[in-house]
């Protein structure tokens, strides 16, 4: 049985270097969740954009990231990442297309600055974020107020500036995570449920309308020093396997 994951048992340099082409990939085991971290600008692009090492605009960022969501999960189904089909549920949640992927696999992705993370899943209800480490976030006690439950609120209102960032980022992170998993959208929802703000414990969902915390398991980590990472799954135990995404070695010309 898969053991829950410590807040710091994941850190960078701990996620295993996987290279393209990918080919056949297994499916996680209940519990089990497959993270992916991508450099998006280190990645040879596969549609005319820029040389790797180059900076991507937003749009080529996403575009590039839906690109590899599809890649990775053709390379779970067996199939061409072109043929993969997505659908959106209640609130814009993207899912497989039941009538043309008959696998139970649930996924999730966010995008941050050159970065993104996508999470593979087979059992249970799948959310990540990522965010800039060093993110500047202006007015974090007004956005708390406006945004978050009333504990959380309480909580980062004790803390003093140095300590604010820290926490705001990580409390947004995970109530990201969480909503993404639960398909419930930002608007009006943050303050629906409570995680827990103190960015040196392990992450935890305190409360949540609707749902038993205990249903819910979250993990924070650090994919390199520029990232932050949260990974929410509802299931009560949750094991993360993760890996970061390389581009095809360079091969030596003959002679």
């Amino acid at each position: 049985m898969a053991e829950p994951v410590d807040h710091n048992t994941v850190v960078a340099g701990r996620f295993r270097d996987r290279r393209m082409p990918l080919g056949g990939l297994e499916i996680p085991a209940p519990g089990i969740v497959h993270l992916w971290f991508l450099d998006l600008a280190q990645l040879a692009t596969p549609l005319g954009e820029p040389a790797p090492g180059t900076v991507l605009k937003p749009r080529q960022s996403r575009s590039t990231r839906r690109f590899y969501l599809r890649l990775l999960l053709g390379a779970y189904l067996g199939l061409p990442g072109k043929d993969v089909r997505i659908s959106r549920i209640i609130k814009g949640k993207p899912v497989l297309d039941a009538s043309a992927h008959p696998q139970q696999l649930d996924f999730s992705s966010a995008g941050s600055g050159q970065s993104c993370l996508i999470g593979i899943s087979s059992e249970g209800l799948l959310g990540v974020d990522l965010e800039c480490a060093d993110r500047e976030t202006l007015k974090p006690r007004a956005l708390a107020r406006r945004y978050f439950s009333a504990s959380e609120q309480h909580a980062l209102a004790a803390l003093d500036d140095a300590e604010l960032h820290r926490a705001f980022i990580h409390t947004w992170a995970c109530k990201e995570a969480v909503v993404k998993a639960a398909g419930l959208g930002i608007a009006n929802q943050l303050c629906r449920f409570s995680v827990s703000v103190d960015p040196d414990q392990p992450a935890r969902l305190l409360d949540m309308d609707d749902d038993v915390a205990a249903n819910w398991s979250l993990a924070m980590l650090q994919p390199t020093p520029d990232y932050l990472a949260a990974v929410a799954l509802r299931q009560p135990l949750l094991q993360l396997d993760t890996f970061r995404l390389l581009p095809p070695a360079m091969t030596q010309p003959s002679r």
